[in-house]
């Protein structure tokens, strides 16, 4: 019966999503280029994300890989977002900061749901959609379609500090004026 519900819920609301030009890739285009390539051995750009990436799988992170930054990078920023979810703007399902301008990779289940501290090689998580650190694995409700799930590379000129974990706002405000490159790639998902 719940299942039902959802579904139906789902169907009534397909039209309602931010969409791709809500993403902050989006909004940064107008002065940056996307030089950065992301891509995953798991799934190609723009294609379905294995199930167990999601929440009706393992929930695991999936393993992503970027190149091209910039040489003058001082440290880089990940932040996951799905441009489907049927609200006004994306949901977070993952900010990373300070990445070392030499790390290019996460190995797949690398980023756990829930990150109390700084991890071993010097990054950390900001505030998910559920406030708090970590990766938030892909549910999208029952019958709204796919979604789409970006994930988003920015390279910047310096390593910003926070006193706390950021959300969304917070971090894109403090990296705005250190941007000098991004990149990104889209995973999809769709639960029938």
């Amino acid at each position: 019966m719940l299942t039902s519900v959802m579904r139906s819920l789902g169907e009534a609301l397909r039209p309602v999503r931010p969409g791709m030009i809500m993403l902050s890739t989006s909004k940064f285009s107008g002065f940056l280029g996307s030089a950065i390539k992301v891509s995953s051995p798991a799934f190609a750009d723009g294609q379905p994300m294995p199930v167990r990436f999601t929440q009706d799988g393992e929930n695991l992170s999936p393993p992503l890989r970027w190149e091209g930054l910039p040489p003058q990078t001082q440290s880089a920023v990940l932040l996951v977002e799905d441009a489907d979810i049927p609200w006004v703007r994306p949901l977070v399902h993952l900010i990373v900061h300070s990445i070392p301008a030499d790390k290019t990779e996460f190995a797949e289940g690398e980023i756990p749901l829930r990150v109390s501290e700084a991890m071993p090689g010097g990054w950390a998580c900001g505030r998910n959609a559920l406030g708090r650190p970590g990766w938030t694995a892909p549910t999208p409700p029952p019958g709204h379609g796919p979604h789409r799930y970006a994930f988003q590379v920015f390279a910047l000129d310096a390593r910003p500090q926070f006193d706390y974990p950021p959300g969304r706002a917070m971090l894109l405000r403090t990296i705005r004026p250190h941007l000098i490159a991004q990149g990104r790639m889209i995973g999809t998902y769709e639960r029938r």
